[in-house]
C-alpha cells in the first residue's frame, strides 16, 4: 500500500480515499492533490515515488510538469495586465508585436489569441527544437505564418503555439518575458511553487515522469467500430497532415524530451511549467478570492475572463471543446464541480480549476503520464470533492 502523507479538513475524507484508490486501483506512481475553499487549504495530500528507478519518494515539494495546465498560468499573465489597463484584450495584437501582422493577421485581437480563434496552431515549416527553446526564432516564425482558417470564424486548440503567441505579446507589453513577469507577478506575492522556465537550482526536486503504453494501437482499430463522435478524432490522429497533428509538430524532431533539462529551463508557457499541486490550487484560489492577503484579479476581471468565447466543433481536436479566454471551461466529459468553474487540464491528466459558486480552488499533479479516455485519476478525486461538498 503506497503511504498517504498530508493533511484532510473534516468532511474532505472522501478526497482522501479517492487519492489512494488512484494508487491502488488507477496506476498513479507519484502524485499530489491540494484543494482550497474560501482561501484555506482543506485538502493537502501527496505520496508514492518521485522518481520509481531511484527509489526517490515523493515529498510535499516535489515539482512536476504540468503540460498544458501552464495555459491557465499563462492566461492569467495576460489578465493581470489587462486589469492594470496595460493591455487591451480586444486591441489588434499587431498594435503591441507589428511584426505579427504579416500574411492577413492584421485584425487578430488579443483576446483571439487568448480563446483559440486565431488559427495559428501548426507551422509550414517547423524550426528546429534549439529555436523553440531560444523563443525569438518561434516567435518571428509565427509572426510570418499564415492562419490555418479565417480568424475569428472558428476555433482550434493552440497546444503548443498558445504560450509563444500569447507569451509574446506579454513580453511586449510589460518588457519582461513571460516566465521571467509570472514569477516576479504571480509566483513571488503568493509564494508559489510553479515556474515556467525551471531555475538551475530547482533541477533536483522535479520528479521523473513514466510514460504510460497505450491500451490499444490506433492503427489497427476499425474507424466503424466506434461510436460515431469518435470518428473523426481517430480519423485526424492517423492523418499525419491533420491540424490534430501538425499543432504538436512545430519543432524538428516533432518530439519533444520534456525531461531534458534544457526543455524545462527554457519558456514554453503553453506546455512546460513546474509545479505543484499546492501551487495549482493557490493561485486558482487567489483568483476568485483572498489568500493570506492577495487577490490577482478582481471579481470583475474574473468575470470577463471565464465567459465563454469558444464553443462547439475544434478545428484541431476535433471533438468539441469550451474556451474563455485562456481558460478551459467545464464539459459533458469534463464537468468539473460546477457551470462556473475554469481552469485547464494537462497532457496524462494534470488539473487546476477554480469554482466561483463554490469558492473552490483544486490542483493534482502526477508523473505517471497516461493518455486514454479510460483515465479517470483527475475525475476521480474531482468528484470526490463533489462529494465533500455535498
Amino acid at each position: 500500500m503506497t503511504k498517504i502523507q498530508g493533511y484532510v479538513a473534516a468532511g474532505f475524507e472522501p478526497v482522501r480515499e479517492a487519492f489512494a484508490a488512484n494508487f491502488v486501483r488507477r496506476d498513479d506512481i507519484g502524485a499530489a492533490v491540494c484543494v482550497y475553499r474560501d482561501g484555506e487549504p482543506v485538502v493537502d495530500l501527496w505520496g508514492g515515488s518521485a522518481d520509481p528507478e531511484a527509489g526517490v519518494p515523493w515529498e510535499r515539494d516535489t515539482l512536476q510538469l504540468v503540460y498544458s495546465a501552464t495555459k491557465g498560468a499563462t492566461a492569467t499573465a495576460a489578465h493581470l495586465l489587462a486589469q492594470r489597463g496595460e493591455l487591451d484584450l480586444e486591441a489588434p495584437v499587431a498594435s503591441y508585436w507589428p511584426e505579427f501582422a504579416a500574411n492577413g493577421k492584421a485584425g487578430i485581437t488579443v483576446r483571439q489569441l487568448l480563446a483559440h480563434r486565431a488559427g495559428l496552431v501548426a507551422l509550414d515549416r517547423p524550426v528546429p527544437l534549439a529555436d523553440a527553446l531560444a523563443w525569438q526564432p518561434m516567435v518571428e516564425a509565427l509572426a510570418a505564418q499564415r492562419p490555418q482558417w479565417e480568424p475569428g470564424t472558428a476555433h482550434g486548440y493552440h497546444g503548443r503555439t498558445f504560450g509563444y503567441l500569447v507569451g509574446e505579446v506579454i513580453r511586449r507589453v510589460s518588457g519582461r518575458t513571460p516566465g521571467r513577469f509570472f514569477a516576479e507577478e504571480i509566483a513571488a506575492p503568493l509564494g508559489l511553487d510553479f515556474f515556467i522556465g525551471l531555475p538551475d537550482e530547482e533541477q533536483e526536486r522535479v520528479s521523473a515522469m513514466v510514460y504510460a503504453e497505450p491500451a490499444v494501437d490506433l492503427a489497427t482499430v476499425p474507424l466503424d467500430s466506434l461510436p460515431e463522435e469518435y470518428r473523426p478524432v481517430l480519423a485526424a490522429l492517423r492523418d499525419p497532415e491533420s491540424l490534430a497533428n501538425r499543432a504538436f509538430a512545430i519543432t524538428d524532431p516533432a518530439a519533444i524530451d520534456f525531461d531534458a533539462p534544457e526543455v524545462q529551463a527554457a519558456e514554453m508557457p503553453a506546455s512546460n511549467g513546474i509545479a505543484t499541486a499546492h501551487a495549482l490550487a493557490r493561485l486558482y484560489a487567489a483568483l476568485i478570492g483572498e489568500v493570506d492577503g492577495v487577490r490577482l484579479l478582481t471579481p470583475a476581471t474574473v468575470a470577463a475572463a471565464t465567459a465563454e468565447q469558444s464553443a462547439g466543433p475544434d478545428r484541431v481536436m476535433a471533438f468539441p471543446s469550451r474556451f474563455a479566454t485562456g481558460y478551459a471551461l467545464p464539459t459533458k466529459a469534463a464537468p468539473l464541480t460546477g457551470p462556473r468553474a475554469f481552469g485547464h487540464p494537462g497532457r496524462g491528466g494534470s488539473l487546476g480549476f477554480a469554482d466561483q459558486d463554490r469558492g473552490l480552488a483544486f490542483g493534482y499533479v502526477m508523473n505517471h503520464i497516461v493518455e486514454s479516455p479510460g483515465d479517470i485519476r483527475a475525475a476521480s478525486l474531482v468528484e470526490a470533492v463533489r462529494t465533500s461538498l455535498g
